[in-house]
């Protein structure tokens, strides 16, 4: 027996109120599934049409972004970096940090993607110098892969409109755009810090949605992913990001920042940054409200949270 329609309805308001007004039925039912609610698109996009007016029209709002944009947030402090499969259209891995850096893209999306998945065959880029510890420990790991015959990475303009690119206008629709518009004129340290916690939210319900949604003509991304790559690879063969980046340095004889931050860290120690931590705690316990909030179009909340964080900050430091 299918879900009763009274149910379904709670259901799909509760996903808009989460995730925003722009998912629309497949993205949506993607976004049920992964939490274990299913119904067919048709009573999905049915459900939704004859919910409030205001959500099928703030679905088509028209945002200024290229289709090729990736990095919306650079300037407050907040970088996106995914990494999806070329066959299925599954996001594999994904991580928001405050500027592109190449420990953090190999330990937060290259090697949890290789572990859970397997080795690619071939890895492919753009041409930012971000990607050359991935890169180089793709290269070391060639002989593992399962078709010897393609080259093991390709570096390659970002304007090429490669698959990975085509997702970007999902992520600014969806999660970057609904936040950038409460970002004005605040401290940068403090906007890095509180957006890119609300950016992991969102793009983790996008990714979790998109890896769930059905994709015309081609499937499930989930589904068709399926275990992953044919060749496995053990833990000990693919180091963490600072043990790789000390490997990358021995051969290649250049080094790599080991972190980077968004603005000026203001505290002099950690008992001064835990101390404001828990205070902001203590006002937001639960942040993952203030995106929800943000993406329906209600920003004051995550507004009023930034100045907390701002004001407490300079209380400590």
């Amino acid at each position: 027996m299918g879900l009763p329609d009274t149910h379904l309805e709670l259901e799909v308001a509760k996903a808009i109120t989460e995730m925003g007004p722009t998912y629309g039925r497949r993205m949506i039912k993607g976004y049920l599934a992964m939490k274990g609610v299913h119904a067919a698109e048709t009573r999905i996009g049915t459900v939704r049409r004859t919910m409030h007016q205001s959500y099928p029209e703030a679905r088509h709002q028209v945002y200024p972004y290229g289709p090729k944009r990736k990095t919306g947030y650079s300037m407050f402090g907040v970088t996106h970096v995914l990494a999806i499969d070329g066959f299925s259209k599954k996001v594999v891995a994904h991580s928001t940090m405050p500027i592109k850096n190449n420990l953090a893209i190999y330990e937060d999306v290259f090697r949890p993607a290789v572990l859970e998945y397997g080795i690619w065959d071939q890895v492919r880029v753009d041409n930012g110098k971000e990607f050359y510890l991935t890169l180089f420990i793709q290269e070391l790991l060639t002989s593992h892969r399962h078709n010897q015959e393609r080259r093991p990475y390709l570096q390659t303009s970002s304007t090429r409109n490669h698959i990975v690119e085509r997702i970007w206008p999902e992520v600014n629709s969806r999660v970057n755009y609904p936040l950038k518009t409460a970002l004005l004129h605040l401290v940068r340290y403090c906007v890095s810090n509180l957006t890119g916690q609300l950016c992991q939210i969102g793009l983790t319900g996008l990714v979790e949605s998109w890896n769930a949604h059905r994709i015309p003509g081609k499937g499930v991304p989930n589904d068709l992913a399926g275990c992953g790559c044919p060749k496995k690879i053990p833990q000990e063969l693919l180091p963490h990001s600072v043990d790789a980046a000390d490997l990358y340095s021995q051969q290649l004889g250049s080094s790599l920042a080991t972190h980077s931050t968004f603005g000026v860290d203001p505290f002099s120690t950690e008992q001064d940054k835990l101390r404001v931590e828990n205070q902001f705690a203590e006002q937001y316990s639960d942040i993952s409200d203030l995106f929800s909030r943000a993406v329906n179009n209600d920003l004051a909340p995550y507004k009023q949270a930034l100045l907390c964080l701002i004001t407490t900050t300079q209380r400590n430091v």
